[in-house]
């Protein structure tokens, strides 16, 4: 079972449109997936209850609902099978509340906007991951996302700079693109949508595919060629010794907090 959570602090980062996104996708793979929906906005719920058969089933639980009639554990609890967890955080969450958050979690995504505000907001949520959260960088558990980009701007341009400053991958650089807006009036994700009028949108997504399961790529990579046995006319090469020249050790480089 792998758990993602979409987390930023600074509200209007797209978070909601990440996550369900992701989940759409899982499920659409055919994951058993569950979505938490941890903003008490409720849209990850709104979109959940918009989708229709024939769209994959996927289970949700919005933590900020109560139900009377049941216990709270009993609401929260995760149905068994379930593959794919796709966390939807709230904004403004807290330092102190980080290492709650994504205790567990196998990724942890932030998405980022091309804003001085979104910009100096993410720096600060990346330094709390980092120092109150104890994620390390060697985990490769965060991972940031260029969000509703425009790349011939200079502000995407400061976006990118402020990005390699951090040392955190950046895993996708998504598009201003309306065919979001209307994948959650749908209540689908992009990857259900007829694949002519997203493939734009789909193929910005493949990087951050990748990294929520870097295992499956290897598991999907084409097995290599055997190799032929040369005809017995060829003379056989000499054999050389192969020398590994490579001492290159790995270093934790430290955090560059940016400033406003």
């Amino acid at each position: 079972m792998q758990r993602i959570v979409v987390l930023n602090p600074k509200g209007g980062s797209g978070k909601t449109t990440l996550a369900i996104n992701i989940a759409a996708y899982f499920a659409m793979r055919g994951d058993n997936t569950l979505l938490i929906d941890r903003d008490p906005q409720g849209s990850a719920t709104r979109w959940l209850r918009k989708r229709k058969t024939p769209q994959p089933v996927i289970t949700g639980i919005a933590t900020f609902e109560h139900d009377a009639r049941t216990t709270r554990s009993w609401q929260m609890r995760v149905p068994d099978g379930t593959q794919k967890i796709v966390v939807d955080s709230p904004a403004a969450v807290e330092a102190r509340l980080m290492p709650e958050l994504t205790r567990d979690a196998h990724k942890v995504v932030v998405p980022v906007l091309p804003s001085d505000i979104d910009i100096h907001a993410a720096s600060r949520c990346i330094a709390d991951l980092l120092l109150v959260a104890k994620i390390k960088r060697a985990e490769n558990r965060i991972g940031v996302i260029a969000n509703r980009v425009r790349k011939n701007t200079l502000m995407f341009q400061s976006l990118m700079r402020f990005l390699e400053k951090l040392e955190i991958p950046v895993i996708a650089t998504i598009r201003d693109s309306q065919n979001y807006v209307r994948a959650a009036e749908q209540g689908v994700g992009i990857h259900e949508m007829k694949p002519y009028l997203v493939k734009e949108d789909m193929a910005q997504w493949e990087s951050l595919l990748a990294w929520l399961e870097p295992e499956r790529v290897l598991t999907e990579q084409p097995a290599p060629l055997q190799e032929q046995p040369a005809p017995q006319a060829v003379a056989v090469a000499t054999e050389a010794a192969i020398e590994d020249t490579d001492g290159t050790a790995a270093h934790d480089a430290r955090f560059i907090h940016g400033t406003s």
